[in-house]
């Protein structure tokens, strides 16, 4: 079911499926895309889990604020969980939806129970990017490219950092040398965390869903 919260200022749009009573686990989409990248997958989870799926702000029907910088997603998604009467819950981010769930256990450690990230954009500079060329994709703000482009390139020093203050029980997976990111160094700044890696590069959940299913479950239930 497609519901909506208005939360840190702005309406965020949500997919919801699974008995409400179950414990929470958000989805958190990559950048560009929205809650129907993870098709299949909610369904999967909503066997024992309340999934929610948000369209991240910028993103598919959600509110388009002109302003992206990642703490501040991390704070919509905080603030979902207000919304849905959730102490903690688990969170799955891929990619850009990695980061802001990263940014959230460490804002908030106290509100994770446990954290997949999917080959996360790490907290640190990423180099050799191409520059983004606009064209008439209208999924999406190009304000939030844009954006998060500048801190893909330039992160602030502390977010590396603060990786190091997550307390969460974390699980990295990696999509290994096809993969654009290093995952690995996200992975070893997390005090604990484990580290997968799944050699099908940066779309996992997409191009091994039965690896990247029985990988999370297997941690879920670890």
């Amino acid at each position: 079911m497609i519901r909506e919260a208005h939360v840190n200022g702005i309406k965020l749009v949500y997919r919801e499926e699974g008995d409400p009573a179950a414990p929470p686990l958000l989805l958190l989409h990559g950048r560009t895309a929205n809650h129907n990248d993870w098709n299949g997958i909610t369904r999967h989870f909503a066997a024992r889990h309340h999934v929610v799926v948000p369209d991240l702000r910028g993103h598919g029907a959600s509110d388009r604020p002109g302003v992206y910088p990642l703490p501040a997603m991390a704070e919509d998604v905080a603030g979902l969980l207000d919304h849905l009467g959730a102490d903690r819950a688990t969170l799955i981010g891929h990619s850009l939806g990695g980061a802001v769930a990263y940014h959230l256990a460490m804002r908030h450690p106290g509100r994770v129970e446990r954290l997949v990230l999917e080959d996360p954009v790490p907290p640190s500079p990423l180099e050799g990017r191409l520059p983004l060329v606009e064209d008439d994709s209208t999924g999406f703000d190009w304000r939030m490219m844009h954006d998060t482009e500048r801190q893909l390139l330039d992160p602030d020093p502390a977010w590396i950092d603060g990786l190091g203050k997550i307390t969460a029980p974390t699980l990295v997976i990696g999509g290994g040398k096809q993969s654009l990111f290093d995952a690995g160094q996200v992975a070893e700044r997390i005090p604990g965390a484990q580290f997968v890696v799944i050699e099908v590069g940066h779309l996992i959940h997409v191009n091994a869903r039965a690896d990247f299913l029985r990988t999370v479950e297997a941690f879920l239930d670890s």
